[in-house]
């Protein structure tokens, strides 16, 4: 018998899927070149040519059954070692190889943190606008999520929401910065009222409440400036990491978890993770990718390409008079529609072979989202005809 939960889900598909699936095929119809696509978070730039020149070297010199064998349960040993010693040396956290997990990607980073620190019944508690897929990560754990409304002046974390929400139920908080989709990292003086917040309601409740940070945008930040890591001012953290955004290795599937030095069992955590591995099958991720990314673990791709593209978008919505929060990182963009009801908007955007996301999904009705992961030479001809939708469709605005 086919399990109906999942069937019901076919009722549900991801719009951001449902969207590049008719960009690819507008494509066909007109040139790909002509459709303006800014549905899919999928890194534009190369990874490194040390990655791949690592990864060529290890299949011509390296035993086949380090590269093609299964990994330990927990990962590669040697990689383990590496990424506590890189994330010690960047942010002066005494990570051991002891408080790292191998995944693959921050989606499995996501899977077994959430059940490594609740049990069906306990809420997660999230920020608007947010990452829709954190519904069934969280939801099919057993655990549920509730979301916090957005503050969408700054999409900063609204504390006051947060506060009246929290109660003895919650056993964790999911957080995303640089963040999907809004693009804007999280402030030293975020991180640090919401440590305090989380320090004295572990106190009142009596038990722990764990942060679960995912960070696959860390290395995409503008301006010159650095993201703060949240693990530096809350003692309860698991940071969820993916190589897929700053290596551009998406296809890959390669990310890791690392348990903070200070957390509650922080010794054990790792281990209990392989145990989860047993239920969920997100074990013994890619060996090549865990030694390939081991091998560039401080590099990145040449991210620049992001700013620029953001400074073309940015410039031009504000032009137009759209309400929008300049990015501090990522890839994306998410401004406010011109009409309440962003499905209409973004299919009037659709017309004019605009491919946009409406946020509802996002948990911020009214906005829409934008992936400016694409060759500037595109973005730059994109943007004409954006003016043309908005001056056309929104002449009184």
């Amino acid at each position: 018998m086919i399990n109906e939960f999942y069937k019901q889900r076919l009722q549900g598909k991801s719009v951001i899927r449902e969207l590049s699936e008719y960009a690819t095929a507008r494509g066909k119809e007109i040139g790909y070149e002509n459709v303006f696509d800014f549905s899919l978070g999928n890194p534009s730039v190369p990874c490194p040519q040390h990655y791949t020149d690592a990864v060529i070297k290890m299949h011509q010199e390296k035993d086949p059954m380090e590269i093609h064998g299964y990994s330990p349960s927990l990962g590669n040993t040697a990689v383990r070692e590496i990424v506590a010693a890189s994330l010690w040396r960047r942010f002066g956290i005494p990570y051991k190889t002891e408080h790292i997990f191998m995944t693959s990607g921050a989606a499995g980073a996501i899977a077994h943190a959430v059940r490594l620190v609740t049990k069906p019944g306990d809420e997660v508690i999230g920020f608007a606008p947010f990452f829709p897929e954190y519904r069934p990560y969280i939801n099919d754990s057993g655990a549920k999520l509730t979301i916090v409304p957005a503050d969408t002046e700054t999409f900063q974390i609204n504390f006051d929401e947060f506060e009246k929400m929290l109660n003895e139920n919650v056993s964790a908080v999911l957080i995303n910065s640089p963040n999907n989709p809004s693009g804007v990292v999280y402030s030293e003086e975020t991180l640090s009222k919401l440590a305090r917040i989380l320090k004295k309601k572990e106190s009142e409740y009596g038990h722990d409440i764990f942060l679960i940070s995912d960070e696959p945008y860390r290395e995409i930040v503008f301006d010159g400036a650095t993201c703060p890591y949240p693990a530096k001012y809350y003692d309860n953290t698991l940071t969820c990491y993916s190589f897929s955004k700053s290596l551009s290795l998406p296809g890959e599937r390669i990310g890791y978890i690392a348990v903070s030095p200070t957390a509650t069992d922080a010794g054990i955590l790792a281990i209990i993770c392989g145990q989860i591995s047993r239920g969920i099958g997100h074990n013994c991720p890619s060996s090549t990718a865990q030694l390939g990314a081991a091998a560039v673990i401080d590099e990145t791709s040449d991210l620049s390409v992001y700013e620029t593209n953001r400074n073309i978008i940015y410039d031009t919505l504000i032009e137009l008079g759209l309400t929008v929060v300049k990015p501090g990182g990522t890839f994306y963009i998410f401004p406010k529609c011109l009409e309440e009801d962003s499905v209409a908007f973004c299919n009037k955007a659709k017309e004019y072979d605009l491919i946009l996301v409406p946020a509802d999904g996002f948990g911020a009705p009214g906005f829409f989202r934008m992936a400016y992961c694409i060759d500037t030479e595109k973005v730059k001809r994109a943007m004409p005809v954006f003016k043309k939708f908005v001056n056309e469709q929104y002449p009184d605005r």
